[in-house]
């Protein structure tokens, strides 16, 4: 682990007093907090999006499995679904510096326009520090946020890991149904799932 990518997750575990940063979040406690720049430079607090159910997105334009979501139109539109029920999105881009995915400002903004995607922000997170406190392992990797602050669900996309288009049909839509059971006040049927795709391109 490098030493910016320790003094980064040092920096994210001092605003949540009695918590390592590196321990694993848990549904049904309250997520782990963070402040994090998005790609044109504002920074995004997790603490000021209480009352809101919030949406961590794990992306890399790069992966095939991310590709299949995005090149069929199937990730935008969860993002509008969400965010039309006041849904706040945010996508997470945790590739290092000189690894598949990764995006500064500009190439993230560029990456949204051309994807017509629709996320709240694109949170740019190149020292990994973001990722490692969530313990994000996959693109895509998806983690939903209750207003009150707790982690409500963490796992796959979908049920079907594969890079297929067609099998998203055929796919028990686990980020969708998590999103309306939270909006809706009701337990998660599937809090925890396997996700799946490539890996986060930690740096080394």
């Amino acid at each position: 682990m490098s030493r910016l990518l320790r003094l980064s997750i040092l920096v994210l575990s001092l605003a949540l007093p009695g918590l390592s940063a590196l321990a694993a979040p848990q549904i049904g406690l309250q997520a782990p907090t963070f402040a994090v720049a998005d790609s044109q430079g504002q920074t995004v607090r997790l603490a000021d999006l209480k009352g809101k159910v919030v949406v961590l997105e794990w992306t890399n334009d790069g992966c095939p499995f991310v590709g299949k979501w995005y090149g069929s139109g199937a990730m935008q539109q969860l993002q509008r679904d969400a965010a039309a029920k006041g849904v706040v999105w945010l996508s997470v881009i945790s590739s290092a510096p000189g690894e598949q995915g990764y995006a500064d400002g500009a190439r993230a903004d560029q990456l949204t326009a051309d994807r017509k995607a629709a996320p709240a922000h694109v949170l740019l997170d190149p020292t990994g520090a973001l990722g490692h406190l969530y313990g994000a392992v996959t693109t895509p990797q998806i983690f939903v946020i209750g207003g009150d602050g707790a982690l409500a669900y963490m796992g796959g996309a979908d049920s079907i890991a594969s890079t297929r288009i067609e099998d998203l049909t055929k796919a028990e839509p686990y980020a969708r149904e998590a999103i309306d059971a939270v909006l809706a006040g009701q337990p998660v049927a599937h809090a925890v799932t396997r996700p799946y795709g490539c890996s986060v391109k930690y740096a080394s």
